[in-house]
């Protein structure tokens, strides 16, 4: 038998994990190396932690070929919506029919689907076609009162791109997105309540080569009560406060502003995005203003954080 498995590039990925590594030699001359930064006033070398992009979906094989066990394992702690699919195939029976959208609870590891031959006593082949995004397909924006600015209350910080801007935000995952310019270590704070689905802490270095930089922005993604979610991105490297299925509680301090990624210079990313029938897509929003209104972000207009 032919197997052939194939993994779909809309895949949303997450940083597989490290560390930062501290080195530094004692009084008596012995090396040590720690992942605690040591109370020392000798030189210490620091050592950064390498990331690298790893998927929210982890798809194995078990079994012998003739009667072969799918196993899909949700890396997040939020649901994913996972499409699996048949390409090529000959002779193959399934159980359910698919194409068919799965959707696999927080950290949830289980069979999705049963593939055998129709004919077991001719050979067959196949071609198995994975898709996954975060958050479940039926979810509806629901956000109650307007959404509180990402950082300090009484801090104030300019809009430098905004809905539809022209320089990155002409995609349906981002079209809805904010660009905050703020400095680096600025506090970022959750603009609404939610559980940190996923999250990237070690990520360092920026520039606009979106090949190389487009899947290494530092970054926090809050699961909301409706199935919405936030993502603040650009993080600081190490800038991440929170840790993966934590409750987080609106105005919370989150992490710290950075310049990671695919950007041109320090700022937050804000989105806010749902699963639309297996298509992330962002949606519109308001930042709260005076008195409780709700205020339409632009690009140029002075956030202050109530």
């Amino acid at each position: 038998m032919i197997l052939l498995l194939l993994f779909s590039l809309t895949l949303v990925s997450t940083p597989a994990w490290a560390q930062t590594i501290y080195i530094y030699e004692d009084e008596h001359g012995v090396t040590h190396f720690t992942d605690r930064q040591p109370e020392t006033e000798r030189e210490v070398t620091i050592q950064r932690a390498v990331a690298e992009p790893e998927e929210m979906l982890d798809v194995r094989r078990h079994g012998p070929s003739e009667s072969p066990v799918w196993m899909f394992r949700n890396r997040t702690h939020g649901p994913l919506a996972v499409r699996v699919a048949l390409g090529e195939q000959d002779n193959v029976v399934t159980q359910p029919m698919l194409p068919h959208t799965f959707v696999l609870g927080p950290l949830e590891d289980r069979e999705l689907v049963t593939i055998g031959p129709f004919d077991r006593y001719r050979s067959w082949s196949y071609r198995l076609e994975t898709e996954s995004l975060p958050g479940r397909p039926d979810a509806a924006h629901r956000p109650g009162q307007p959404y509180r600015a990402p950082f300090s209350q009484g801090a104030r910080f300019r809009i430098g791109q905004a809905f539809g801007g022209s320089f990155s935000h002409d995609q349906p995952s981002n079209y809805h997105a904010v660009d905050i310019a703020m400095p680096v270590g600025t506090p970022v704070h959750a603009a609404r309540e939610g559980v940190v689905m996923d999250q990237a802490r070690y990520f360092h270095g920026a520039g606009e080569d979106m090949e190389r930089y487009g899947d290494r922005a530092n970054f926090v993604r809050l699961l909301h009560d409706d199935g919405t979610m936030a993502v603040y991105a650009h993080l600081d490297y190490e800038g991440v406060r929170v840790a993966p299925g934590q409750r987080v509680e609106r105005g919370q301090l989150i992490g710290k502003s950075g310049n990671t990624g695919f950007t041109t210079g320090p700022h937050l990313h804000f989105v806010v995005q749902k699963n639309r029938n297996m298509e992330l897509v962002s949606v519109p929003f308001e930042f709260g203003g005076t008195n409780g209104s709700g205020v339409t972000p632009r690009q140029g207009l002075r956030l202050e954080a109530r």
